[in-house]
């Protein structure tokens, strides 16, 4: 093997014909045979180029509806044949066998097929046999063989052909077939999860993920850790799918943290009210419902306006100026919104630390999916945490029971609940937080904390009282003592909302009925580490 190597003949098979012209064009002009196959023989043949069919080298026409057709010694042989290897080089003559010096496929559209909700047999024809084989015998080889299957590398092949006088290097070689063995990787990991599914099989023995690079990150969650940003081929609106308006690049802390907003505000639907989420280091430090953007943002804001200081914004509807205004009165580090009027893109844009993303749609919090966290060796895979749970739902455990106004507040604080990390406690009033107690060891710390920012909220805005006097309290899993119910009651709570479970029941629900307060079962857990 030397480090340059040669390219003159060429095998193009694309199911994505973007660029195939241009590409064909390029490497025509500089001697190269194509072989090619199919549609994209068509293609290059209809742009004027000499085009030579697969089938002409294989001797076999292509059968079976397309399934069979690069499946052969004189294109595996071509493809994985060691050039400086004796045996190898009179095997080839010997069987009429001629090198394919560059490999240029992309697969059948199957992540895209079952996007689009095809049915399980459609789903299977567009799984890619002849493809990937193709590409693997291609990559192992790389010492001769250059692979290319992505379309955003034939500019790249282009230039490396021009600055080695027609060869590509073995850095350029090395670098590709790594590109094309995650291709590969990545597309039996769409087939094996999308098969695992069409079977209902909810923990498969062997599971695989895979992702495509969105960016590369100037750090990590420090400065000492490198990073990057992947997505994974779904549409769901977010921050992995978002149009970026202006401002430097999100960091990581920012994605996720903008994830964890705008999956918040998407519990609330549009149609009913506006919603605002504000969230610090993965946490909510203040969200609201209002009869406009700009009152539901300023209710977040009164939740706690010192941790919104840069913090994360999410809206559930489009941001107008007025919304922006108020927003740009302190420094924020992203918005993210369905949309936003060009009048508020001009207010950020005075702004110029300050990211607006939007993504063209909310988020189904009650659509299917998987979670999946790293540990020491190995991976913990779970359902996506779409618990619901509605009024009908509720199991009112004590001798008071809810007023309408409280229901409501409790099932709003339920929903912020969910999104807030363990032992969270969670005070609401008038479908707004008042005070959130986040990731404590203890339930009781999570309730003072919560009750605690709450006054400070107070003395700054100059009221009477803690806005936790008669607020409605959620707990995201059941008080294991009283001690935590009864520091929710000190801090003025009227009403309660938990899972219950504990086996303390009768002991917190006597508590709750001395304090006089109205509480309620859910029945359903929320916990987030």
């Amino acid at each position: 093997m030397t480090d340059l190597s040669p390219l003159s003949r060429a095998l193009i098979s694309v199911s994505d014909k973007t660029g195939l012209v241009d590409l064909g064009q390029k490497l025509a002009a500089r001697g190269v045979e194509l072989l090619s196959t199919g549609g994209s023989a068509k293609t290059l043949r209809d742009a004027g180029l000499a085009v030579r069919d697969v089938a002409d080298v294989t001797g076999f026409p292509e059968m079976m509806d397309g399934r069979v057709k690069t499946l052969h010694p004189k294109v595996h042989g071509g493809l994985l044949a060691l050039r400086d290897n004796e045996g190898h080089v009179a095997a080839m003559q010997e069987h009429g066998i001629g090198n394919i010096d560059l490999l240029v496929v992309n697969l059948y559209p199957f992540e895209d097929t079952v996007a689009k909700g095809a049915d399980y047999d459609t789903c299977i024809e567009n799984i890619d046999i002849g493809g990937p084989a193709m590409i693997r015998a291609a990559a192992k080889n790389h010492g001769f063989v250059t692979t290319v299957v992505d379309v955003e590398d034939y500019d790249a092949l282009i230039a490396e052909l021009d600055a080695n006088d027609g060869q590509t290097s073995y850095a350029f070689r090395q670098r590709l077939a790594q590109i094309a063995y995650a291709r590969t990787g990545a597309y039996d990991a769409a087939v094996s999860t999308w098969m695992a599914g069409a079977l209902g099989e909810e923990a498969p023995r062997r599971r695989a993920f895979a992702g495509t690079i969105k960016q590369t990150l100037r750090y990590g969650e420090n400065p000492h850790q490198n990073a990057a940003f992947y997505t994974d081929g779904s549409d769901r609106p977010g921050v992995a799918t978002a149009a970026q308006h202006q401002g430097k690049e999100l960091s990581y802390n920012n994605i996720n943290d903008t994830d964890a907003a705008f999956e918040l505000v998407a519990e609330f639907d549009p149609a009913e009210s506006a919603a605002c989420a504000i969230i610090k280091h993965a946490n909510p430090c203040g969200v609201a419902k209002g009869a406009t953007l700009l009152e539901a943002y300023k209710n977040a804001f009164d939740c706690d306006r010192t941790s919104a200081f840069g913090g994360i914004v999410a809206l559930n509807g489009e941001l107008n100026g007025e919304t922006a205004e108020a927003i740009t009165e302190i420094f924020t580090e992203v918005v993210i919104a369905p949309s936003a009027t060009d009048e508020a893109k001009a207010i950020f844009a005075k702004k110029k630390n300050l990211r607006l993303l939007t993504t063209g749609a909310l988020p189904d919090v009650r659509e299917k999916g998987l979670t999946v966290r790293q540990v020491a060796g190995g991976l913990l895979v779970q359902d996506k945490d779409t618990g619901y749970i509605s009024m009908d739902d509720l199991k009112v455990v004590t001798k008071l029971a809810p007023t309408d106004e409280q229901m409501r507040d409790l099932l709003f604080a339920w929903k912020v609940a969910k999104h807030v990390k363990s032992n969270a406690i969670v005070y609401v009033k008038d479908q707004a937080t008042v005070g959130v107690g986040a990731g404590q060891m203890s339930r009781l710390d999570s309730a003072l904390i919560a009750a605690k920012k709450a006054e400070r909220m107070a003395e700054a805005m100059g009221l009477p009282a803690p806005l936790t006097k008669g607020s409605a309290v959620a707990s995201d899993a059941f008080f294991p003592f009283a001690d935590g119910l009864l520091e929710a009651a000190a801090a003025g709570a009227s009403c309660v909302i938990q899972p219950g479970g504990s086996m303390r029941d009768d002991e917190v629900i006597a508590a709750a009925d001395e304090a006089g307060l109205a509480m309620v079962f859910t029945g359903m857990r929320h916990f987030r580490h």
